[in-house]
């Protein structure tokens, strides 16, 4: 505004009178006529309460933001649930929800081919599984890829069989649409030399176990729930999940409070 204004500065040198209330009964209007002098101030006055006018009025609108566009103005919405999927709401009884993984998506890791898991993680166990025969540790391979079905049946039924309450129940099985096992990159592990310790606590005392926990995660499986987890899931030291590409990973940690 200030460039704009320099071009009047002749009016530096021109008296303009007092502007007087027009109530003022002492007011008595004097008759401009044809004086030269009076019709140049008249002129300069009106163009500098022009141009004063419109720099004003182009600042203001230039400067207010438009309420009806926030996309001009650089506004950002606020996150909804639906576009915001970091929302540990959806955990139930300590578990998470699973997206239950295609037949397509799934490859046999068993002799018989009813074990399945995706390939990625089905790679990597099988070269576990190899290697630690050579080490003289039978790995057997208990459960891997399980239906929201199957899991229908693990949960309610035996629940029931067993006279268990919700929560109890829930410390030992997922239900269904939470299980790990829908994912196809869990597995349940044993040690084929000591059946009898089969999905029991007691199979961290075995070779396999000790094993597991020297060198899985050199092929990128870990173990879900361990002692104290963040979950206040029972401990099940046969329980493993493979950690080993993007996909998996997101699966088990994105949007979670979890350390991997």
């Amino acid at each position: 505004m200030s460039e704009e204004l320099d071009d009047l500065s002749v009016l530096d040198d021109i008296e303009i009178p007092e502007v007087v209330r027009d109530e003022d009964p002492e007011f008595k209007p004097k008759t401009t006529g044809s004086n030269p002098r009076t019709k140049l101030l008249i002129g300069f006055g009106g163009l500098f309460i022009l141009g004063f006018g419109a720099i004003a009025s182009r600042q203001f609108f230039s400067a207010t933001p438009n309420p009806s566009t926030p996309e001009e103005t650089g506004t950002v919405s606020a996150p909804t649930p639906e576009n915001n999927p970091a929302d540990n709401s959806e955990q139930i009884l300590g578990h998470f929800p699973y997206t239950e993984a295609s037949p397509s998506e799934l490859v046999p890791v068993s002799a018989d081919g009813r074990l399945k898991l995706r390939p990625a993680a089905a790679e990597k166990f099988s070269q576990m599984q190899a290697d630690a025969r050579q080490a003289g540790i039978n790995l057997a391979l208990l459960s891997a890829f399980r239906t929201i079905e199957e899991q229908q049946y693990l949960f309610f039924e035996v629940k029931e069989q067993r006279a268990q309450n919700t929560t109890k129940r829930a410390e030992v099985s997922a239900p269904p649409r939470y299980s790990e096992h829908h994912t196809g990159y869990a597995i349940d592990l044993g040690d084929g030399n000591v059946p009898a310790t089969h999905l029991q606590e007691n199979f961290e005392n075995t070779p396999a176990f000790q094993w597991l926990q020297a060198n899985a995660a050199r092929y990128s499986f870990e173990l879900s729930f361990p002692r104290d987890n963040p979950q206040g899931i029972a401990y099940e030291p046969w329980h493993w999940r493979f950690v080993g590409d993007q996909d998996s990973l997101e699966t088990f940690y994105k949007s979670r409070n979890l350390n991997p």
